[in-house]
């Protein structure tokens, strides 16, 4: 397998975090927000691909991240926040525009406080995808 579903992987996550009802009024990017930055939002980053194939066909597996910013005080908006992401995301069923998911699982977070007083709490996740 190839990187080939990346961008539909990355666009199904999007579009389901997007149209989460639990999720709604919470500002969700693929890019830096640019302009005036909203006080808490969610943040699509880094990914890792390896090739996943085996006798059934050919797959990947993804290891991506979802970035959770937050100005408020203290982490207990972030850290809600990300449990609401989780949630959302763990075993969704999320159609791709290319291929298909096998599954979708959290793998680790990280939560720290940044050098300007921000809040980021790194929420990677494990995808393993394939293609028709």
């Amino acid at each position: 397998m190839s990187y080939a579903l990346s961008a539909a992987l990355q666009s199904a996550v999007f579009q389901h975090l997007s149209s989460d009802p639990d999720l709604a009024g919470t500002a969700i990017h693929d890019a830096l927000p640019t302009g005036t930055v909203p006080q808490t939002y969610v943040l699509l980053g880094a990914e890792e691909v390896r090739d996943g194939s085996d006798v059934s066909g050919a797959g990947a597996l993804h290891r991506f991240t979802v970035s959770v910013h937050s100005d408020s005080a203290g982490f207990s908006t972030a850290k809600q926040l990300a449990a609401t992401l989780c949630d959302g995301l763990i075993n969704a069923p999320l159609t791709l525009s290319r291929g298909h998911l096998i599954g979708l699982w959290f793998d680790r977070a990280q939560a720290r406080r940044m050098t300007d007083g921000s809040r980021r709490i790194d929420l990677r996740f494990r995808a393993r995808v394939e293609d028709n």
